[in-house]
């Protein structure tokens, strides 16, 4: 496979629900070999989500929130997604890609890290918590799903400084965590347009098995 076989598109403002309908009907066309693998890049309107799990303490009680929230079918406890973030959804035939869930986690963490890098801002890994981090500091969050091997969902990496509608929650279930973005680790503009940009130029080189 080659990144020819690859298709990125930004679809700019997005409903959750709509953007999961879509991914929906692309994971089934990605299983029936109707398409190749995509790579879907956009922003949500204010949302909480969080995965399959019966511990919902992260959402704190979720009467308070002043956004819908969502269970669906990836990992993971509560996140929020919003404008000023940028959302990349990943559906990918993972056999074609080392049929490793936990390999397919890591690229997107080396993703994520050489984004941030782009513009000047330092991301790493930290051990046993999956995303981005910017000292102890969380810019990106990663949650997966898999059908018959085909990804879903993916990664939210914060570009602006509006952080507000995580204070509402406890972010990944993690306690005390504190969320960052890129616009201040920078300490300049930067639009989710133009991360998205990198994420298109970069997105190739970290998936296994995708020659450039």
């Amino acid at each position: 496979m080659t990144a020819d076989d690859l298709s990125i598109q930004w679809l700019g403002r997005v409903d959750y629900q709509q953007a999961l309908a879509l991914q929906e009907r692309l994971v089934a066309q990605r299983r029936a070999g109707a398409i190749g693998d995509h790579l879907l890049l956009l922003e949500h309107d204010p949302v909480y989500t969080i995965g399959r799990t019966p511990d919902q303490a992260s959402l704190r009680g979720a009467t308070h929130l002043p956004h819908p929230v969502v269970q669906i079918s990836r990992g993971g406890q509560a996140t929020y997604h919003g404008p000023g973030q940028l959302v990349g959804y990943p559906i990918l035939d993972l056999r074609r890609h080392g049929q490793d869930l936990h390999r397919h986690l890591r690229a997107l963490e080396e993703l994520l890290i050489r984004v941030c890098d782009a513009f000047g801002v330092a991301a790493h890994r930290r051990e046993g918590l999956t995303g981005a981090w910017v000292a102890d500091r969380k810019i990106a969050s990663i949650g997966v799903g898999v059908r018959h091997w085909i990804s879903m969902h993916g990664f939210a990496l914060n570009v602006r400084d509006d952080l507000a509608p995580f204070h509402e929650i406890t972010p990944c279930g993690i306690t005390g965590v504190t969320m960052t973005s890129l616009e201040k680790e920078s300490g300049g503009p930067i639009s989710v347009q133009d991360a998205a940009a990198a994420v298109s130029r970069l997105f190739p080189e970290c998936l296994p098995g995708l020659a450039t």
